[in-house]
């Protein structure tokens, strides 16, 4: 029986296990199988045993006792311990007793009931295990496949033998091993709140949870809810929630919420970190984690004995002293490095200890600058309001101006104009008969012929008159008449245009006569004093910013207005007579010196002279040329005007684009004239000749004189300006104004007339077009 081993066939639990099944022998010693219920199965009876006597209690208050009477009478039952020792009869053994008490086993007596003495009762009690083995949890294994036991893993006795039919007794090394594999079983694997608190006797896992009455079905009845949790959750379900209805009662519910939320809020504050970690540590501690893995065993610790180290040998004295050598240099070359290192930190301390000086005296400086860029901000804000409010009136003054001198441009124009004509009426026939002449007032009215016989003979003799004054006046003219300009104005017109002139220069004045600040009367005083301040003191950010240009910019309204009423062909003065000129000059050279032998040297802003000669001058001097200050028949104008532009010339390169604007407006002008004679002239010249005058050849000679000096003002402009076109025009003049007149006195003086004026011509000037027409004219 030892060396057949022992096999253990686990079973399925039923669901509904009623009893067990006990062998019994009958009368006749016939062995009979009972089953045994097990715990579970009879925990399960006197529950549905309980359930079935609840059922049949009725709640009436009548008729209860005969139903007591109808029932059964009284039984005595026993318990299911006393039932089992009563009912459990063991099968005989025909063999003898064993020699020892492991082998010992029970047998089935011949007798028809068990018969036990207190020294086999005791026996039994002492072989009989306190505790069934556990059934390990490690792998998932089939119950119905036996499990087969080895001697060394359970011990060489058998709990059931297969052939005997028989229960074995339990030996104690059997015991003893169960225990031990019991203990390792607990220490491995923790308590846990999903785990039974004690071993079962079953071999099957038992399932307490209630599945109802009829487990084995996969219906559910409609009002089975029993189970469901609805019952026991309804405070986490909302299912006692009601809906409020009314102001008061979802006021009532707004405030019962809002002090659910407050007393959350109080009791997550309240839990500080600590209480958290130490109530972790006692749920870990005690097992009751949800999370824990408890099929996972515990890693255990393999012992490694501590290595035991190498001898090390005695050091001797040599290798001490060459050890302390070593560390003796070491040290010194340690101490040498630390001290570099100190006196690097020193020397880095003295440069952070300037640096920080400087940048404290970049904040100081920065803040000084910010303060003093406020203060010239609002200065400048004054300044810009003054110019906005005496600039259109220095802009009105200068139109005014230009419209004076184009009144006395468009007079000396149609009295040059009328004079021509009557020379040309004296040797040329007139484009017109006489009776057909319409002369007119200035009212449109008619002028009788007496009249305008009158009118021109006043002229003739007004003509003289100013030849005679001239010459009184020490303005000796050429030999012959027609060389003067003779652009003088009448005396109640001179008178006129004299007192607009000084009105002028009132309203100049007037400009600046409500202004009380002399910084703003004298700009060297104002602008003058605060640029120089800002170019001395912040230089970088003044040439940054291009102070001098806006210097120049602020400076022109007070030079364009000292400038106003400023005529260059009748006023003599030049442009360093200016108070502007010298101001600008001296704020361009800051540097001066006391030395008059060497010019002081510029300063970063350049010669703002010329800036503002650019932006003031230069445009001032092409609108008067323009609005009829220049006269193309004056030598004088002509001449004073290239002496403006020889001094502008000075300060501003000659191809500079206002240069060019000036020298366009100057051939304007020349044309005009050119064109306005040649209107003039070609009408007398469709004509026949005129009869005979003792005028006529003084006539033609005051004409070709008046001509051969605007040919010389055009020659004389051309040698500076580098033609421009100027060439075109004077050959327009050559051979539509001054040929055709030659023509009709060539020898009463037109050839000699001619022939200077072909000597006065440049070479570019002579083509193959106009030589041929001179030497027809010479042969």
């Amino acid at each position: 029986m030892s060396d057949t081993p022992v096999i253990f066939k686990r079973t399925k639990a039923k669901a509904n296990q009623r009893a067990r099944e006990e062998t019994q022998q009958d009368e006749q010693g016939q062995q009979v199988q009972v089953i045994e219920p097990s715990p579970s199965a009879v925990a399960s009876k006197i529950r549905n045993k309980a359930k079935q006597r609840a059922k049949t209690k009725t709640s009436l208050s009548f008729g209860a006792e005969e139903e007591e009477a109808i029932d059964q009478g009284f039984k005595i039952k026993k318990s299911n311990l006393s039932q089992r020792l009563t009912l459990r009869q063991l099968p005989t053994s025909s063999g003898t007793l064993p020699s020892n008490v492991d082998q010992a086993s029970l047998s089935h007596p011949t007798t028809s009931r068990p018969m036990y003495d207190e020294a086999h009762l005791n026996e039994l009690k002492a072989s009989t295990p306190s505790f069934r083995p556990s059934i390990s949890t490690g792998g998932d294994h089939d119950f119905d496949t036996p499990i087969i036991s080895t001697p060394g893993d359970l011990g060489t006795e058998s709990l059931a033998d297969p052939e005997a039919g028989g229960v074995a007794i339990p030996s104690q090394s059997f015991v003893l091993a169960a225990k031990e594999k019991r203990e390792r079983l607990r220490a491995s694997s923790p308590a846990s709140p999903h785990t039974d608190d004690y071993i079962s006797l079953s071999l099957t896992k038992r399932n307490d949870e209630y599945l109802g009455p009829h487990p084995e079905s996969r219906l559910m009845r409609e009002d089975d809810d029993l189970g469901e949790g609805d019952d026991d959750f309804a405070e986490y379900t909302s299912a006692k929630t009601r809906i409020a209805l009314g102001k008061k009662a979802k006021k009532a519910e707004a405030n019962k919420v809002r002090e659910e939320m407050q007393d959350l809020i109080a009791d997550a504050e309240d839990i500080d970190e600590e209480t958290q970690e130490w109530e972790q540590a006692q749920i870990k501690r005690s097992g009751l984690r949800p999370d824990d893995n408890f099929s996972t065993p515990v890693a255990t610790s393999v012992y490694k004995a501590t290595p035991i180290p190498p001898p090390t040998e005695v050091p001797g004295l040599e290798s001490s002293v060459t050890r302390i050598s070593q560390t003796l240099v070491s040290m010194t070359a340690s101490h040498a490095q630390n001290t570099a290192s100190v006196s690097a930190a020193s020397v880095e301390y003295d440069q952070l200890d300037g640096r920080e000086t400087e940048l404290r005296e970049i904040i100081a400086m920065t803040e000084e600058k910010r303060r003093w860029f406020a203060d010239f901000r609002d200065w400048l804000e004054n300044v810009a309001t003054f110019l906005d409010e005496k600039f259109p009136q220095l802009e009105q003054l200068e139109d005014e101006h230009i419209s004076i001198l184009k009144e006395r441009r468009d007079m000396i124009r149609s009295r040059r104009r009328a004079e021509n004509e009557d020379d040309l009426s004296l040797f040329l026939r007139s484009p017109l008969p006489v009776a057909e002449l319409e002369d007119l007032d200035e009212m449109g009215r008619d002028i009788p012929r007496s009249r305008l016989k009158v009118t021109r003979d006043d002229r003739q003799s007004a003509r003289a008159a100013r030849r005679v004054t001239r010459r009184k006046n020490g303005c000796r003219g050429q030999d012959e008449e027609g060389y003067s300009t003779d652009a003088t104005l009448p005396l109640s017109d001179a008178t006129d245009y004299l007192a607009a002139l000084e009105l002028l220069s009132r309203k100049r004045d007037d400009i600046l006569s409500d202004v009380k600040v002399n910084e703003f009367k004298d700009p060297s005083l104002g602008i003058g004093i605060k640029f120089a301040e800002w170019r001395e003191r912040f230089e970088d950010s003044y040439q940054g910013a291009w102070g001098g240009l806006g210097l120049v910019g602020a400076w022109e309204f007070w030079s364009r207005l000292e400038m106003l009423g400023w005529n260059p062909f009748e006023d003599s003065r030049t442009l360093d007579s200016y108070r502007w000129h010298d101001s600008l000059y001296k704020y361009s050279r800051p540097n001066q010196s006391n030395e008059d032998e060497e010019e002081p040297q510029l300063g970063p802003d350049g010669d703002l002279v010329s800036a503002i000669v650019s932006t003031t001058v230069l445009p001032r001097l092409s609108k008067l040329v323009e609005g009829g200050a220049f006269d193309p028949y004056s030598s004088k104008n002509i001449r004073r005007l290239l002496h403006s532009i020889e001094e502008i010339e000075v300060s501003v390169e000659k191809n500079h684009h206002k240069f060019q604007i000036l020298f366009n407006t100057v051939l304007i002008v020349f044309q005009d004239a050119v064109n306005d004679l040649t209107s003039l002239q070609e009408p007398f010249l469709a004509t026949d000749s005129a009869p005979f005058h003792p005028g006529a050849i003084a006539a033609r000679s005051r004409l070709l004189a008046h001509q051969e000096k605007l040919m010389s003002n055009i020659l004389r402009w051309r040698k500076y300006s580098n033609s421009l076109g100027i060439d075109e025009v004077a050959r327009n003049l050559l051979v539509n104004c001054i040929l055709p007149i030659a023509k009709t006195g060539w020898e009463v003086g037109g050839q000699e007339y001619v022939h200077r004026i072909s000597r006065q011509l440049p070479n570019e000037l002579t083509t193959l077009e106009t030589k041929a027409e001179l030497g027809i004219l010479e042969s």
